[in-house]
């Protein structure tokens, strides 16, 4: 049985620390609360032998399912995947496997990694750090690594928002290569939109900043992870990132790359 929740109270806050999935929907809670139509949460529990308990979040055109490994996709699930189509779905492992995705979706492998500290970042030029950057600036920066970016104007919208309910931080270095935290909860943060101009690539600029920012968040208390897809993967094992887990998202190929129907990257 799939449930529209309408409250925080309604979240299992146990179940959902235990993944940054959950996290992230935990975050967005925070951010959001339960009643906007673009970001809205699900509490799915099995029936006739599929038991289990489990949570889905759909932001814009992004869904995440998180469940305590019990729950297994049925048809429920599957008629809501096929009613709402969004354009990328991640989350539990085991219910992705079981979804009937057809054609309309391909199978894209991605790593977690951990931001390993290192001491070395000490000698890093944090004057060039800028911890309140503009956010258009930011938006060019990262149009320019990711052309499939949602619009400025939905970007803008979210990102702004998740900033002023301190669930969220961006940072810029030297004016051209930026990351951000996506969410921080419960002294763990995820790290995403990384990108540099492409005039400053090849500089080394997204290397020292995301080492230094490794160690600014551990000195601060905080354990920081980063999602990655194959093609980026060797960039992160160079740094020294740690690799955590393995898992696979699912992404449509019948949506035009430039789409603004994309859910928001993160």
């Amino acid at each position: 049985m799939i449930k529209l929740i309408k409250s925080d109270s309604e979240l299992d806050t146990e179940l959902l620390m235990k993944t940054l999935s959950g996290r992230k929907m935990l975050a967005y809670m925070k951010a959001y609360g339960a009643g906007y139509d673009f970001c809205r949460f699900y509490k799915m529990t099995g029936e006739f032998g599929n038991s289990g308990t489990g949570y889905m979040f759909l932001i814009n055109s992004t869904l995440i399912i998180c469940a305590d490994g019990e729950l297994e996709a049925d048809e429920e699930l599957q008629m809501f995947v096929d009613m709402n189509q969004p354009f990328r779905i991640e989350g539990d492992q085991k219910i992705l496997k079981g979804l009937d995705t057809g054609k309309r979706y391909q199978v894209l492998n991605r790593t977690i990694f951990e931001l390993v500290p290192d001491e070395s970042s000490y000698k890093f030029a944090e004057e060039y750090v800028n911890f309140d950057p503009y956010l258009p600036d930011v938006y060019d920066i990262l149009s320019e690594g990711f052309p499939n970016i949602a619009d400025f104007s939905l970007w803008y919208t979210d990102t702004s928002h998740r900033c002023r309910h301190g669930i969220s931080r961006v940072f810029t270095y030297r004016e051209c290569t930026t990351a951000s935290v996506v969410f921080d909860i419960g002294n763990e943060a995820l790290i995403g939109q990384v990108a540099t101009k492409v005039s400053a690539r090849g500089s080394g600029y997204a290397r020292e900043f995301l080492k230094w920012l490794a160690l600014f968040l551990n000195n601060n208390g905080k354990r920081a992870f980063l999602l990655a897809l194959d093609i980026r993967v060797s960039f992160y094992r160079e740094i020294g990132f740690r690799e955590v887990e393995h898992e696979i998202v699912l992404e449509r190929v019948d949506v035009e790359k430039d789409s603004v129907t994309k859910g928001v990257m993160s």
